[in-house]
């Protein structure tokens, strides 16, 4: 059974408090993967790694077969 909450925990004053201090705080970023130490997470973590492996290895292949052309000084 979850511990009582304080008398005025849920008070109207309180909640309009609560309210303002959501507004307030900086929005955080969206997590872009899941996360977790779960077997399920981690699993799907791992699969997730695995489908970016390929495009990941492929980009890295682009970018060394694009040299930049090295400016002559004048």
């Amino acid at each position: 059974m979850p511990a009582p909450k304080a008398a005025g925990a849920r008070s109207a004053r309180n909640v309009e408090t609560q309210k303002k201090k959501a507004a307030r705080a900086a929005p955080r970023k969206k997590a872009t993967r899941s996360t977790g130490n779960t077997l399920a997470a981690r699993s799907r973590l791992k699969k997730m790694a695995g489908k970016k492996a390929p495009a990941k290895k492929a980009t890295k292949a682009r970018k060394i077969a694009v040299k930049p052309v090295a400016k002559k000084r004048a």
